[in-house]
């Protein structure tokens, strides 16, 4: 199992980090379906003030860039983004790929 770890920056208003936390109450049935389609086995996502961090979880045999491409072309997904972007600090139209930054593992506890 491959593990990522992705980070983002939201918009710094209290106002707009609650409402995109409600946002994720209640994400669309088709962005979940996508996710999983693509191969995604669990994907969490962290708030640290605006701060967000997704951990997400998938299979080895999976490419993780291939994935994130094919999820971009699924129904309502670029929707999704659009609508999320508002509270994100991010670029008019960018898909997922193209907000969220890989963070780099610098530690893991040894045995």
């Amino acid at each position: 199992m491959q593990r990522f770890v992705q980070t983002l920056e939201l918009a710094d208003s209290p106002e707009s980090i609650q409402k995109y936390r409600r946002i994720h109450d209640e994400i669309w049935p088709e962005i979940t379906r996508g996710i999983r389609s693509v191969g995604i086995n669990r994907m969490d996502i962290y708030l640290h003030g605006n701060r967000a961090v997704m951990i997400v979880d998938m299979p080895d045999d999976i490419d993780f860039d291939t994935a994130m491409t094919q999820l971009a072309t699924l129904p309502r997904q670029q929707e999704w983004e659009n609508f999320v972007g508002r509270y994100q600090k991010c670029e008019p139209g960018s898909t997922s790929a193209g907000k969220w930054k890989r963070m780099t593992q610098i530690f893991e506890l040894p045995e």
